[in-house]
Protein backbone atom coordinates (compact mmCIF):
# COMPACT_ATOMS: atom_id res chain seq x y z
CA UNK A 1 0.00 0.00 0.00
CA UNK A 2 1.36 3.44 -0.95
CA UNK A 3 1.90 6.22 1.57
CA UNK A 4 -0.86 8.72 2.24
CA UNK A 5 -1.92 11.40 4.70
CA UNK A 6 -5.08 13.22 5.69
CA UNK A 7 -6.47 15.72 8.17
CA UNK A 8 -9.75 17.53 8.76
CA UNK A 9 -8.46 21.01 9.64
CA UNK A 10 -11.79 22.66 10.37
CA UNK A 11 -14.91 22.60 12.52
CA UNK A 12 -18.04 20.99 11.08
CA UNK A 13 -21.43 21.51 12.75
CA UNK A 14 -24.43 19.49 11.58
CA UNK A 15 -28.04 19.47 12.69
CA UNK A 16 -31.54 20.77 12.13
CA UNK A 17 -31.75 24.49 13.03
CA UNK A 18 -27.98 24.61 13.54
CA UNK A 19 -28.03 27.96 11.71
CA UNK A 20 -29.02 29.46 15.06
CA UNK A 21 -25.53 28.64 16.35
CA UNK A 22 -24.02 31.20 13.98
CA UNK A 23 -23.47 33.93 16.65
CA UNK A 24 -21.58 31.54 18.94
CA UNK A 25 -19.39 30.48 16.01
CA UNK A 26 -18.64 34.11 15.18
CA UNK A 27 -17.48 34.58 18.77
CA UNK A 28 -14.48 32.41 17.84
CA UNK A 29 -13.45 34.65 14.93
CA UNK A 30 -11.80 38.08 15.00
CA UNK A 31 -14.29 40.73 16.12
CA UNK A 32 -15.66 43.08 13.52
CA UNK A 33 -18.15 43.39 10.70
CA UNK A 34 -19.02 40.21 8.79
CA UNK A 35 -19.69 40.04 5.04
CA UNK A 36 -22.37 37.73 3.64
CA UNK A 37 -21.54 36.47 0.16
CA UNK A 38 -24.54 34.93 -1.58
CA UNK A 39 -26.82 35.20 -4.61
CA UNK A 40 -30.01 36.96 -5.60
CA UNK A 41 -32.07 33.75 -5.74
CA UNK A 42 -31.36 33.06 -2.08
CA UNK A 43 -32.25 36.65 -1.32
CA UNK A 44 -35.54 36.28 -3.17
CA UNK A 45 -36.62 33.14 -1.30
CA UNK A 46 -35.71 34.57 2.09
CA UNK A 47 -32.64 32.46 2.92
CA UNK A 48 -30.37 35.50 3.21
CA UNK A 49 -32.88 37.11 5.58
CA UNK A 50 -32.75 34.05 7.85
CA UNK A 51 -29.06 34.76 8.34
CA UNK A 52 -29.35 38.52 8.69
CA UNK A 53 -32.19 38.17 11.23
CA UNK A 54 -29.97 35.96 13.40
CA UNK A 55 -27.09 38.43 13.11
CA UNK A 56 -29.33 41.41 13.86
CA UNK A 57 -30.78 39.74 16.94
CA UNK A 58 -27.24 39.07 18.18
CA UNK A 59 -26.16 42.64 17.44
CA UNK A 60 -23.55 41.58 14.87
CA UNK A 61 -22.78 44.14 12.17
CA UNK A 62 -22.89 42.83 8.64
CA UNK A 63 -22.80 43.82 4.98
CA UNK A 64 -23.99 41.86 1.99
CA UNK A 65 -22.64 41.13 -1.49
CA UNK A 66 -25.32 39.23 -3.38
CA UNK A 67 -24.33 39.57 -7.03
CA UNK A 68 -22.68 36.15 -7.33
CA UNK A 69 -23.62 34.27 -10.47
CA UNK A 70 -23.33 30.60 -11.41
CA UNK A 71 -19.81 29.91 -12.66
CA UNK A 72 -18.53 33.12 -10.95
CA UNK A 73 -16.04 35.25 -12.83
CA UNK A 74 -12.78 37.03 -12.07
CA UNK A 75 -14.74 40.29 -12.32
CA UNK A 76 -17.16 39.15 -9.61
CA UNK A 77 -14.27 38.22 -7.33
CA UNK A 78 -12.76 41.68 -7.85
CA UNK A 79 -16.06 43.44 -7.08
CA UNK A 80 -16.64 41.34 -3.96
CA UNK A 81 -13.07 41.96 -2.75
CA UNK A 82 -13.50 45.71 -3.21
CA UNK A 83 -16.73 45.60 -1.17
CA UNK A 84 -14.98 43.56 1.54
CA UNK A 85 -12.09 46.01 1.86
CA UNK A 86 -14.25 49.14 1.65
CA UNK A 87 -16.39 47.95 4.56
CA UNK A 88 -13.51 47.07 6.91
CA UNK A 89 -14.78 43.52 7.15
CA UNK A 90 -13.26 40.90 9.48
CA UNK A 91 -14.67 37.67 8.04
CA UNK A 92 -16.98 36.07 5.51
CA UNK A 93 -20.16 34.03 5.61
CA UNK A 94 -20.42 32.08 2.33
CA UNK A 95 -24.10 31.22 1.94
CA UNK A 96 -25.19 29.06 -0.97
CA UNK A 97 -23.74 26.45 -3.28
CA UNK A 98 -20.28 26.23 -4.75
CA UNK A 99 -20.36 29.67 -6.40
CA UNK A 100 -20.50 31.82 -3.21
CA UNK A 101 -17.96 29.53 -1.55
CA UNK A 102 -15.56 29.74 -4.50
CA UNK A 103 -15.86 33.53 -4.44
CA UNK A 104 -15.45 33.64 -0.64
CA UNK A 105 -12.21 31.68 -0.84
CA UNK A 106 -10.88 33.95 -3.59
CA UNK A 107 -11.89 37.10 -1.68
CA UNK A 108 -10.29 35.64 1.43
CA UNK A 109 -6.99 35.41 -0.45
CA UNK A 110 -7.10 38.83 -2.12
CA UNK A 111 -8.27 40.65 1.01
CA UNK A 112 -5.08 39.56 2.79
CA UNK A 113 -2.48 39.32 0.02
CA UNK A 114 -3.82 41.56 -2.78
CA UNK A 115 -3.31 41.22 -6.50
CA UNK A 116 -5.55 39.36 -8.95
CA UNK A 117 -6.91 35.87 -8.38
CA UNK A 118 -5.24 34.68 -11.61
CA UNK A 119 -1.88 35.17 -9.86
CA UNK A 120 -2.78 32.35 -7.46
CA UNK A 121 -3.86 29.86 -10.12
CA UNK A 122 -2.63 26.34 -9.47
CA UNK A 123 -1.31 24.92 -6.22
CA UNK A 124 0.91 26.24 -3.47
CA UNK A 125 0.68 29.95 -4.32
CA UNK A 126 -1.36 31.16 -1.34
CA UNK A 127 1.27 32.40 1.16
CA UNK A 128 -0.61 31.67 4.38
CA UNK A 129 -3.88 32.10 6.27
CA UNK A 130 -6.70 33.92 4.49
CA UNK A 131 -9.65 35.88 5.85
CA UNK A 132 -11.80 33.54 8.00
CA UNK A 133 -14.78 31.90 6.29
CA UNK A 134 -17.91 30.27 7.64
CA UNK A 135 -19.39 28.14 4.85
CA UNK A 136 -23.14 27.47 4.98
CA UNK A 137 -24.26 25.21 2.10
CA UNK A 138 -27.80 25.57 0.75
CA UNK A 139 -27.42 22.72 -1.72
CA UNK A 140 -26.34 19.12 -1.27
CA UNK A 141 -23.89 19.30 -4.10
CA UNK A 142 -20.48 20.87 -4.30
CA UNK A 143 -18.93 19.91 -0.98
CA UNK A 144 -17.01 23.17 -1.27
CA UNK A 145 -17.54 23.82 2.43
CA UNK A 146 -14.82 21.24 3.17
CA UNK A 147 -12.47 21.57 0.19
CA UNK A 148 -9.25 23.41 -0.59
CA UNK A 149 -10.29 24.50 -4.09
CA UNK A 150 -11.69 27.70 -5.58
CA UNK A 151 -12.86 27.52 -9.21
CA UNK A 152 -13.29 30.88 -10.96
CA UNK A 153 -14.16 31.61 -14.60
CA UNK A 154 -11.64 33.71 -16.54
CA UNK A 155 -13.79 35.06 -19.36
CA UNK A 156 -10.76 36.33 -21.26
CA UNK A 157 -9.73 32.69 -21.79
CA UNK A 158 -13.13 30.97 -21.62
CA UNK A 159 -11.39 29.02 -18.89
CA UNK A 160 -12.20 27.88 -15.36
CA UNK A 161 -9.07 28.44 -13.32
CA UNK A 162 -8.49 26.57 -10.07
CA UNK A 163 -6.72 27.87 -6.99
CA UNK A 164 -5.65 25.06 -4.66
CA UNK A 165 -4.37 25.46 -1.10
CA UNK A 166 -5.30 23.97 2.26
CA UNK A 167 -5.45 27.58 3.45
CA UNK A 168 -8.72 27.88 1.45
CA UNK A 169 -10.59 25.37 3.59
CA UNK A 170 -13.24 27.34 5.51
CA UNK A 171 -12.70 27.64 9.25
CA UNK A 172 -16.26 26.41 9.87
CA UNK A 173 -18.82 24.44 7.90
CA UNK A 174 -22.34 24.89 9.21
CA UNK A 175 -24.66 22.15 7.88
CA UNK A 176 -28.35 22.80 8.48
CA UNK A 177 -30.60 20.45 6.46
CA UNK A 178 -33.48 22.93 6.73
CA UNK A 179 -31.59 25.21 4.32
CA UNK A 180 -31.73 22.71 1.46
CA UNK A 181 -35.38 21.80 1.92
CA UNK A 182 -36.68 24.63 -0.27
CA UNK A 183 -34.63 23.78 -3.36
CA UNK A 184 -36.45 23.48 -6.71
CA UNK A 185 -36.59 19.86 -7.91
CA UNK A 186 -34.28 20.45 -10.88
CA UNK A 187 -31.62 22.12 -8.72
CA UNK A 188 -31.89 19.34 -6.12
CA UNK A 189 -31.34 16.78 -8.89
CA UNK A 190 -28.40 18.54 -10.57
CA UNK A 191 -26.56 19.38 -7.36
CA UNK A 192 -27.25 15.95 -5.91
CA UNK A 193 -25.72 14.26 -8.94
CA UNK A 194 -22.71 16.58 -8.65
CA UNK A 195 -22.17 15.27 -5.12
CA UNK A 196 -22.64 11.68 -6.28
CA UNK A 197 -20.00 12.18 -8.99
CA UNK A 198 -17.63 13.51 -6.33
CA UNK A 199 -18.11 10.30 -4.39
CA UNK A 200 -17.73 8.01 -7.40
CA UNK A 201 -14.73 9.74 -8.96
CA UNK A 202 -12.83 10.07 -5.70
CA UNK A 203 -13.51 6.39 -4.96
CA UNK A 204 -12.12 5.35 -8.35
CA UNK A 205 -9.21 7.81 -8.27
CA UNK A 206 -5.67 6.50 -8.48
CA UNK A 207 -4.95 8.74 -5.47
CA UNK A 208 -7.63 7.10 -3.30
CA UNK A 209 -6.62 5.88 0.15
CA UNK A 210 -8.43 3.87 2.84
CA UNK A 211 -9.51 7.18 4.37
CA UNK A 212 -10.96 8.66 1.17
CA UNK A 213 -12.53 5.34 0.18
CA UNK A 214 -14.38 5.20 3.51
CA UNK A 215 -15.63 8.77 3.04
CA UNK A 216 -16.64 8.07 -0.57
CA UNK A 217 -18.47 4.84 0.22
CA UNK A 218 -20.58 6.60 2.83
CA UNK A 219 -21.29 9.43 0.38
CA UNK A 220 -22.29 7.16 -2.51
CA UNK A 221 -24.61 5.12 -0.31
CA UNK A 222 -26.13 8.13 1.43
CA UNK A 223 -26.76 10.04 -1.80
CA UNK A 224 -27.60 7.10 -4.05
CA UNK A 225 -30.31 5.80 -1.74
CA UNK A 226 -31.87 9.17 -0.94
CA UNK A 227 -31.62 11.36 -4.04
CA UNK A 228 -34.86 10.09 -5.56
CA UNK A 229 -36.74 10.70 -2.31
CA UNK A 230 -35.20 14.13 -1.93
CA UNK A 231 -35.99 15.28 -5.47
CA UNK A 232 -39.52 13.92 -5.11
CA UNK A 233 -40.09 15.75 -1.80
CA UNK A 234 -37.52 18.25 -0.57
CA UNK A 235 -39.40 18.58 2.72
CA UNK A 236 -38.40 15.00 3.59
CA UNK A 237 -36.10 15.80 6.51
CA UNK A 238 -34.43 12.39 6.63
CA UNK A 239 -33.62 12.47 2.91
CA UNK A 240 -32.40 16.07 3.13
CA UNK A 241 -30.11 15.23 6.04
CA UNK A 242 -28.69 12.21 4.22
CA UNK A 243 -28.07 14.25 1.08
CA UNK A 244 -26.34 17.06 2.95
CA UNK A 245 -24.09 14.72 4.91
CA UNK A 246 -23.36 12.68 1.80
CA UNK A 247 -22.33 15.80 -0.08
CA UNK A 248 -19.97 16.87 2.70
CA UNK A 249 -18.40 13.41 3.03
CA UNK A 250 -17.91 13.33 -0.75
CA UNK A 251 -16.21 16.73 -0.50
CA UNK A 252 -13.84 15.43 2.16
CA UNK A 253 -13.06 12.42 -0.05
CA UNK A 254 -12.24 14.35 -3.20
CA UNK A 255 -10.31 17.02 -1.33
CA UNK A 256 -7.69 14.34 -0.70
CA UNK A 257 -8.18 11.90 -3.61
CA UNK A 258 -9.03 14.40 -6.37
CA UNK A 259 -11.54 13.38 -9.06
CA UNK A 260 -11.18 12.24 -12.69
CA UNK A 261 -12.09 12.77 -16.32
CA UNK A 262 -15.70 13.77 -15.59
CA UNK A 263 -14.65 16.88 -13.69
CA UNK A 264 -11.74 17.64 -15.98
CA UNK A 265 -14.20 17.73 -18.89
CA UNK A 266 -17.03 19.46 -17.02
CA UNK A 267 -15.11 22.64 -16.21
CA UNK A 268 -14.53 23.63 -19.87
CA UNK A 269 -18.25 23.09 -20.51
CA UNK A 270 -18.94 25.72 -17.87
CA UNK A 271 -16.28 28.02 -19.28
CA UNK A 272 -17.42 27.86 -22.91
CA UNK A 273 -21.17 27.29 -22.60
CA UNK A 274 -22.02 28.32 -19.03
CA UNK A 275 -23.60 24.92 -18.38
CA UNK A 276 -24.45 24.32 -14.70
CA UNK A 277 -21.69 22.20 -13.22
CA UNK A 278 -23.98 19.45 -11.95
CA UNK A 279 -25.66 19.04 -15.33
CA UNK A 280 -22.30 18.83 -17.10
CA UNK A 281 -21.11 16.17 -14.65
CA UNK A 282 -24.33 14.19 -14.97
CA UNK A 283 -24.22 14.00 -18.76
CA UNK A 284 -20.54 13.02 -18.79
CA UNK A 285 -20.70 10.42 -16.00
CA UNK A 286 -22.06 7.39 -17.95
CA UNK A 287 -19.72 8.08 -20.88
CA UNK A 288 -16.64 8.26 -18.66
CA UNK A 289 -17.72 5.23 -16.62
CA UNK A 290 -17.88 3.22 -19.85
CA UNK A 291 -14.40 4.44 -20.79
CA UNK A 292 -12.91 3.71 -17.36
CA UNK A 293 -14.44 0.22 -17.15
CA UNK A 294 -11.31 -1.26 -18.70
CA UNK A 295 -9.35 -0.21 -15.61
CA UNK A 296 -11.85 -1.54 -13.05
CA UNK A 297 -10.35 -3.49 -10.16
CA UNK A 298 -13.61 -4.49 -8.50
CA UNK A 299 -14.78 -1.07 -7.40
CA UNK A 300 -17.57 -0.88 -9.99
CA UNK A 301 -19.35 -3.75 -8.24
CA UNK A 302 -19.01 -2.02 -4.87
CA UNK A 303 -20.47 1.22 -6.27
CA UNK A 304 -23.29 -0.71 -7.94
CA UNK A 305 -24.39 -2.28 -4.66
CA UNK A 306 -24.10 1.03 -2.80
CA UNK A 307 -26.32 2.72 -5.39
CA UNK A 308 -28.79 0.00 -6.22
CA UNK A 309 -32.15 0.10 -4.48
CA UNK A 310 -34.70 -2.70 -4.35
CA UNK A 311 -34.27 -6.47 -4.20
CA UNK A 312 -32.80 -7.04 -7.66
CA UNK A 313 -29.08 -6.55 -7.00
CA UNK A 314 -27.47 -9.00 -9.41
CA UNK A 315 -24.21 -7.53 -10.71
CA UNK A 316 -23.35 -8.70 -14.21
CA UNK A 317 -20.20 -6.77 -15.00
CA UNK A 318 -19.19 -3.12 -15.33
CA UNK A 319 -22.09 -2.35 -17.66
CA UNK A 320 -24.47 -3.00 -14.75
CA UNK A 321 -23.16 0.14 -13.05
CA UNK A 322 -23.31 2.20 -16.25
CA UNK A 323 -26.93 1.19 -16.83
CA UNK A 324 -27.86 1.86 -13.20
CA UNK A 325 -26.43 5.39 -13.48
CA UNK A 326 -28.28 5.99 -16.76
CA UNK A 327 -31.50 4.82 -15.14
CA UNK A 328 -31.02 7.20 -12.21
CA UNK A 329 -30.32 10.19 -14.47
CA UNK A 330 -33.38 9.39 -16.59
CA UNK A 331 -35.62 9.18 -13.53
CA UNK A 332 -34.30 12.55 -12.34
CA UNK A 333 -35.11 14.05 -15.76
CA UNK A 334 -31.57 15.24 -16.42
CA UNK A 335 -30.64 15.81 -20.09
CA UNK A 336 -28.88 12.83 -21.63
CA UNK A 337 -26.72 14.57 -24.25
CA UNK A 338 -24.54 17.68 -24.37
CA UNK A 339 -26.31 18.78 -27.55
CA UNK A 340 -29.51 19.12 -25.48
CA UNK A 341 -27.86 21.88 -23.39
CA UNK A 342 -26.42 23.86 -26.30
CA UNK A 343 -22.92 22.40 -26.70
CA UNK A 344 -21.51 22.65 -30.23
CA UNK A 345 -18.96 20.33 -31.78
CA UNK A 346 -16.72 23.14 -33.06
CA UNK A 347 -15.49 23.83 -29.50
CA UNK A 348 -14.48 20.24 -28.71
CA UNK A 349 -10.80 20.61 -29.60
CA UNK A 350 -10.44 23.78 -27.51
CA UNK A 351 -12.31 22.24 -24.57
CA UNK A 352 -10.17 19.11 -24.77
CA UNK A 353 -7.00 21.21 -24.51
CA UNK A 354 -8.36 22.91 -21.40
CA UNK A 355 -9.50 19.60 -19.88
CA UNK A 356 -5.99 18.19 -20.25
CA UNK A 357 -4.67 21.00 -18.02
CA UNK A 358 -6.65 19.61 -15.09
CA UNK A 359 -4.82 17.67 -12.43
CA UNK A 360 -7.84 15.37 -12.32
CA UNK A 361 -6.69 13.77 -15.57
CA UNK A 362 -3.58 12.41 -13.85
CA UNK A 363 -5.56 10.46 -11.23
CA UNK A 364 -8.27 9.13 -13.54
CA UNK A 365 -8.20 5.31 -13.29
CA UNK A 366 -7.59 4.89 -17.04
CA UNK A 367 -4.74 6.76 -18.71
CA UNK A 368 -6.21 9.56 -20.80
CA UNK A 369 -4.77 11.51 -23.72
CA UNK A 370 -6.23 14.45 -25.59
CA UNK A 371 -7.60 12.23 -28.36
CA UNK A 372 -9.51 10.29 -25.70
CA UNK A 373 -11.03 13.48 -24.28
CA UNK A 374 -12.13 14.57 -27.76
CA UNK A 375 -13.70 11.13 -28.32
CA UNK A 376 -15.54 11.31 -24.98
CA UNK A 377 -16.91 14.79 -25.73
CA UNK A 378 -18.18 13.59 -29.11
CA UNK A 379 -19.75 10.52 -27.55
CA UNK A 380 -21.51 12.70 -24.95
CA UNK A 381 -22.61 15.21 -27.60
Amino acid sequence: MFEFMFSIPQNIIFGKSSLKKLPSILDNLPSGKIMILSGRRLEAIGTVKKVTDILDEAGIEHVEFLDIEANPSVETVNAATEAYLNNNTAGIIALGGGSPMDVAKAVGVLAVYGGDITQYEGGGKVPGKIAPIIAIPTTAGTGSEVTAFSVITDKSRNYKLTVFSNELIPAYALLDPELIMSLPADVAAATGIDALVHGIESYLSKAASPFTEAMAEYAIKSIGRNIRRFVADRSDEEAASSMLLGSTFAGIAFNWARLGDVHAMAHPLGGYFDIPHGIANAILLPVVLEYNALADNGKYEVIYHLLKTGKDKIYQGTNSLVEEVKKLLHELQIPEKLSAVGVMEDKIKDMAKDAMKSGNITVNPRKTEIKDIEMLYRKAL
